[in-house]
């Protein structure tokens, strides 16, 4: 999922925030269990979320687009 450089950094971010945050020093290979926890429980309700906010973000682009075309019609003096 992450490329080797993502997973190096988001790792060191992770162990960056404890230290930081909770005064706790955290191992590599805490921080990378840490990561696929997250990753895989987590990360789901991220898609998902980016999802909806992405069909929404379609819906309104179509809508417009669907006013602009009616926008451009011709009168004429038939009515549908």
């Amino acid at each position: 999922m992450f490329s080797p450089d993502e997973r190096a950094a988001l790792i060191v971010q992770i162990r960056s925030w404890f230290d930081d945050n909770l005064d706790q020093e955290l191992g590599q290979f805490q921080a990378e269990f840490l990561l696929d926890f997250f990753t895989d429980k987590v990360g789901v309700f991220y898609y998902n979320q980016g999802l909806l906010d992405a069909r929404g973000l379609f819906e309104t682009k179509v809508e417009l687009i669907g006013e602009s075309i009616m926008e451009l019609e011709k009168q004429t003096p038939f009515f549908r």
